[in-house]
Parts: C-alpha cells; sequence; structure tokens
C-alpha cells in the first residue's frame, strides 16, 4: 500500500442570516455553481439534502473534468452538515459546513473544511494558495446570495 497524507483546510465568514438559511442554502449541491468555481453541474433534487442523501458533481480540475459522486454523511440542521465523495486524483474528500447560532447582531459564523484524509501525495504551496483563493470567493459569493434571499 502507498503511502498518502492527510490534509484539512477550513475558512469561515460571518453572514447576517438565521443558521437555517444558511446551512439549507450550502446544502443544497444545486446552489454550488452560483458560488463555487469549480462545481459546474449537479443532478440533485433541488433542496438541501440530508443524511444518506446522494447527488452527482460535474467538477473541473486543472487536469480536466470529474465526476464525483456524494453521499450525506451526517446532517444536523442548522448547524452541521458533511458529504463524502472520492475522486482518483485526490483520495477521499470530505466537506464539513458548520453554522452557528446568531450572535446578537444576527450574525453566524459560517465554516467551509474540506478534509482529504488519504491524499495521494502532498498540496503544493502553489495548490493551497490557490484553494485559499477560491474558497475566499466562495464564502463571499455564499455571504452575499444568502443576504440577497433574505432581502426579497
Amino acid at each position: 500500500m502507498s503511502d498518502t497524507h492527510a490534509f484539512e483546510r477550513s475558512h469561515n465568514i460571518m453572514i447576517k442570516a438565521p443558521s437555517a438559511a444558511v446551512l439549507d442554502y450550502v446544502s443544497n449541491p444545486n446552489s454550488w455553481p452560483e458560488w463555487l468555481a469549480s462545481s459546474h453541474r449537479i443532478e440533485a433534487d433541488d433542496r438541501p439534502m440530508r443524511k444518506d442523501d446522494t447527488f452527482v458533481e460535474q467538477w473541473s480540475t486543472r487536469s480536466g473534468p470529474a465526476e464525483l459522486h456524494w453521499v450525506v454523511t451526517d446532517c444536523n440542521p442548522p448547524h452541521l452538515w458533511v458529504g463524502e465523495t472520492k475522486a482518483a486524483f485526490l483520495g477521499p474528500i470530505i466537506v464539513r459546513y458548520d453554522v452557528t447560532e446568531p450572535d446578537a447582531d444576527g450574525m453566524v459564523r459560517f465554516t467551509r473544511s474540506m478534509i482529504n484524509p488519504a491524499r495521494p501525495k502532498p498540496p503544493t504551496e502553489d495548490q493551497i494558495t490557490r484553494m485559499d483563493a477560491e474558497a475566499e470567493t466562495a464564502l463571499a459569493n455564499i455571504k452575499r446570495n444568502v443576504e440577497a434571499r433574505l432581502k426579497t
């Protein structure tokens, strides 16, 4: 068996919204192409996914497209959602969303964690820089989209 490398990266943002509005938005994979640049097409019911639900994501990488088959392994609305998939080039991928209770100003902290427990090789500094930049853009998109939906 070859050596693998564990990797985890988390990013967070404050959003002025109820916890449920944030988790429902991000746990509906049909929203992913609205805020995540690498996500292009989703095959799923248009609703928040819950434990044991499955869906398919068409994802783009630097080396070309990939089809990811996801299963929701944990879900505790409005605070937690965990999905898992596998990619030949990355090994297992776990995405975890955590949402806090609103603070006195109505702000919640949304944290998106991407976990690769057994990558074939560690990410390069350039890959980490690109992941961080994509995450910053994605979180800003989530904040904008959730807050705008609440204003309508």
